[in-house]
């Protein structure tokens, strides 16, 4: 048993060092953002939804009582989403501000208070049996929102948009994640990581198949998939794996997730 305690502890620990790096990874578009005083190119969804799947996953957690760890990460996405969604606002053009505003209503006070207020008065084990298969049910749409950047480098051959550091960093997470999901016998926390690893073994691949392909840019291989093309993302605990994505898409893919 102490030992079955000590593994769920070293990887809880690992999940959370590796999806910290993960959520840190939008910094240097953000002090982009800071020079040139614009957010306009970029979009917010992406902060909007990790910040929606970080307050699913506390919501989940403080239900179950066992997973502390995915409080903690989902705590510090929070305060790093919410940090994040307030600087675009503050220097988005009116337009961006408006939909931004729109999105928070629509994800983050709607769809939460919806999920909430259907969930809460139903018995303690159903509700977390419901709201674990929300957490699972989104946290898989998650992981399948890089399928867009996989479909970019098969048409461009170029894999500008699809940094190697970050596909490494996603395969890393999803598989802390998938462990310490397994160890606690939590299959919402387990399998939809079992997805991010999948797909984070395929962009490795990729990577290796189109690293020494000459550089096409998006506008030379197909006129559609221009950077205001962009794939959305959102979170898990990993949540964080669309998000760069989002980010690549809009300023000519960033650097990586460093990169849940």
């Amino acid at each position: 048993m102490a030992l079955h305690l000590s593994w769920v502890f070293i990887f809880g620990i690992l999940g959370n060092a590796v999806s910290f790096m993960v959520s840190l990874a939008p910094l240097p578009t953000f002090y982009l953002i800071y020079k040139k005083k614009t957010s306009e190119g970029f979009q917010s969804i992406p902060y909007v939804v990790s910040l929606f799947s970080a307050m699913l996953w506390i919501y989940y957690a403080l239900l179950k009582r066992d997973a502390m760890f995915l409080i903690t990460i989902n705590t510090f996405c929070v305060f790093i989403q919410t940090f994040y969604i307030v600087t675009y606002f503050y220097y988005g053009p009116k337009k961006e501000k408006i939909e931004t505003v729109k999105l928070m209503l629509l994800f983050n006070v709607f769809g939460f208070g919806v999920i909430f207020l259907s969930t809460f008065f139903l018995h303690p084990s159903l509700r977390l049996l419901v709201l674990g298969y929300i957490c699972m049910a989104f946290a898989l749409a998650v992981f399948a929102a890089p399928l867009a950047i996989v479909r970019k480098v098969i048409k461009t051959k170029s894999v500008e948009y699809m940094p190697f550091t970050l596909s490494v960093f996603l395969t890393l997470g999803a598989v802390m994640w998938f462990f310490y999901g397994l160890l606690l016998k939590d299959i919402n926390i387990a399998v939809p990581n079992i997805l991010g690893f999948i797909f984070g073994i395929l962009q490795m691949i990729l990577y290796a198949v189109y690293r020494n392909h000459s550089k096409k840019t998006v506008e030379e291989s197909d006129p559609k998939l221009q950077l205001s093309d962009n794939p959305i993302v959102v979170l898990d605990v990993a949540k964080h794996a669309v998000e760069m994505q989002g980010d690549k898409g809009n300023n000519g893919r960033d650097d990586a997730f460093n990169k849940v």
